[in-house]
C-alpha cells in the first residue's frame, strides 16, 4: 500500500516501511509522528482519497548541507555574506492506515539491509549528522583522474646521461660559421 502525504509544503509518495527525509518537525529520536494530510493512499488500482493517516518514527533530527548567500554591489563597498542550514527531520514510516511494516526478524544482516533502504527522491544529498541513516548516491570519480594517475605509473622513470653523451662534443652551429667566413671575406 502508498500514500501521497503532504508535509512541510512537500508531497512524498511513501510505502511502509520507506524512509524519507522532510523538513523540521518538533520530536526527539524514537518518538511517533502522525501524517494527517493524507492526499491520496491505496493500492494498485485501488485508490482512495479518504480520511487514511501515515504513521512514523523519527529516526533523526539532522541539518543539510551549508548555502552561502552573498550580496554585493558594485562601486558602493557594499559586501553582506550569510549562511544558512536547513533543518530536516528523517522519517521511516511505520503504518499507512490500518496495514502496518513488517518488521523481520532475522540476523544482523538483514538489518543491516533493512538500514540500507533507499530515502525518497526528494530527500537531500548530504545531511549531516545523520551518518548511516539514510543513503546517499556516491559520488563517482572522475575519469581523468585515474586515466592520469596510470599514465604516470606507466611512464618509465628518466635515466642519468651516460658518460658518453655527457662528453660528447658539441657541434657548432651552422649560422654562426657562415657569418664569421663573411666577416672574413669583407676586411
Amino acid at each position: 500500500m502508498f500514500a501521497v502525504v503532504r508535509t512541510g509544503g512537500k508531497q512524498y509518495r511513501v510505502a511502509a516501511g520507506d524512509k524519507i527525509a522532510v523538513e523540521k518537525i518538533a520530536g526527539e529520536a524514537g518518538d511517533s509522528v502522525t501524517l494527517d494530510d493524507v492526499l491520496l493512499a491505496g493500492e494498485g488500482a485501488d485508490v482512495k482519497a479518504g480520511n487514511v493517516t501515515v504513521s512514523a518514527e523519527i529516526i533523526a533530527q539532522a541539518k543539510g548541507e551549508k548555502v552561502v548567500v552573498f550580496k554585493k554591489r558594485r562601486r558602493h563597498n557594499y559586501r553582506r555574506k550569510k549562511g544558512h542550514r536547513q533543518q530536516y527531520t528523517i522519517l521511516r514510516i511505520t503504518a499507512i492506515g490500518d496495514q502496518k511494516a513488517e518488521k523481520k526478524a532475522a540476523p544482523k544482516k538483514a538489518a543491516k539491509a533493512d538500514s540500507d533502504a533507499p530515502v525518497a527522491q526528494d530527500a537531500p544529498l548530504k545531511v549531516e549528522g545523520a551518518e548511516g541513516q539514510i543513503d546517499t548516491p556516491a559520488k563517482a570519480k572522475p575519469k581523468k583522474e585515474t586515466a592520469k594517475k596510470e599514465a604516470a605509473s606507466e611512464a618509465p622513470a628518466k635515466s642519468e646521461p651516460t658518460a658518453g653523451e655527457v662528453d660528447a662534443p658539441k657541434k657548432k652551429s651552422t649560422k654562426k660559421a657562415a657569418s664569421d667566413k663573411g666577416a672574413g671575406e669583407g676586411e
